[in-house]
């Protein structure tokens, strides 16, 4: 099966049992994998300049769909000359559908298999989003990477409504891949909730369309950890072997790596720019809570051991002070680190898969993280 998108290329470089390192290239460069894509919900990830991503080591955001329909509108990111130039990031952006905000965020009013009726959450107003609006708006904003629109059900539900959301899922998949115009990679999304049969058959359904990648959608909604490794594991092996795997809205450190050991390659997350604005770090020896009073004296930085710029110029007792004085700057230094932390573990799977020791990181992690 041919990738339609002919400057899209995925490649499997290593593996070790089911964990993969590959790289895929897009006409904006290249993405190791398994890769970390920081949220850019509306055009910016929160407290960063692009510069500053660049040296977290990002090399792919996220931004959505949703939201930038709604403000400032597609038209006029377009106008500007793309999402890309808007924002000041050479990069690959993916964009999501905007179809899980919509489920979320907005009074849902409608849905069909038309699309789905909605309002805004900003100001009310009544709107219509369709598969072949989603691709549409994601081709204005000039996407790298665009997703189908997908029905994402609630946790827990029915069988029959998570049936339903497939079968919807798929027919809205189909229509997508039809109403692209131009040369943005388009991944599919795989629906299905926790049941194995519908994951199975949604996997099998949306694989034959033929996407450059393909997305597990509907998880980290509520069910637990083990139920999520559990859905990936009889998910995964129906996945073209030939395309990035990518787990959306995941997560933790440890759902991260445990996905990556069933086959995972991409993933976004708020959890590290979310957290670090609410005084939250993630280091190599676990979590640190700055509000904790023990930290009020102390010299060292966060972590020993990171290079990021945060821990090589600052006491853990100066960014206490920062976050319980409520200093924009608490923010900054706190997401640094963060996505510093996040980009750097992405790092070091990639080189535990190509030198065959993937099982020893692993382990590791679930003994920092296992909470």
């Amino acid at each position: 099966m041919e990738t339609q998108c002919s400057s899209f290329r995925f490649d499997v470089l290593a593996e070790s049992d089911n964990a993969r390192r590959g790289r895929f290239y897009t006409s904006r460069g290249t993405v190791d994998t398994p890769a970390f894509m920081p949220v850019g919900t509306q055009g910016t990830v929160k407290a960063m300049t692009p510069e500053n991503l660049k040296n977290t080591g990002a090399q792919i955001i996220l931004s959505n769909t949703y939201h930038l329909h709604l403000r400032p509108g597609e038209d006029l990111i377009e106008t500007i000359g793309g999402l890309h130039k808007f924002m000041a990031w050479d990069g690959p952006i993916l964009t999501d559908s905007g179809g899980y905000q919509v489920f979320s965020l907005a009074k849902l009013r409608k849905i069909t298999d038309d699309g789905i009726e909605f309002q805004s959450h900003i100001d009310g107003s009544t709107r219509c989003l369709t598969p072949e609006k989603a691709v549409q708006i994601q081709e204005k904003l000039g996407s790298d990477i665009m997703m189908v629109l997908d029905e994402c059900v609630p946790y827990p539900c029915s069988e029959e409504q998570a049936f339903n959301a497939v079968k919807r899922t798929s027919f809205w998949a189909k229509r997508c891949v039809n109403a692209r115009h131009g040369e943005n990679a388009l991944f599919g999304i795989v629906q299905g909730g926790v049941f194995r049969n519908l994951r199975e058959m949604s996997a099998v359904q949306i694989s034959e369309l033929g996407f450059d990648g393909i997305a597990v959608g509907g998880l980290s909604v509520g069910e637990s950890h083990d139920t999520m490794m559990e859905v990936l594991e009889y998910t995964l092996p129906l996945l073209p072997s030939d395309r990035p795997h990518y787990l959306m809205g995941v997560g933790t450190p440890l759902d991260i790596v445990e996905a990556v050991a069933r086959g995972i390659d991409m993933f976004d997350c708020v959890l590290p720019t979310r957290n670090a604005r609410n005084g939250q770090l993630f280091t190599w020896k676990g979590k640190i809570t700055l509000k904790q009073a023990k930290y009020k004296l102390e010299k060292g930085p966060p972590d020993e051991s990171c290079t990021c710029y945060t821990c090589r110029n600052f006491s853990l007792a100066y960014l206490r002070h920062l976050f319980m004085s409520g200093e924009i700057l608490s923010s900054v230094l706190a997401t640094m680190h963060n996505l510093h932390f996040y980009l750097e573990l992405m790092l070091k799977m990639r080189h535990s898969v190509e030198n065959q020791y993937f099982d020893k990181l692993r382990s590791s992690i679930k003994e920092m993280y296992n909470d």
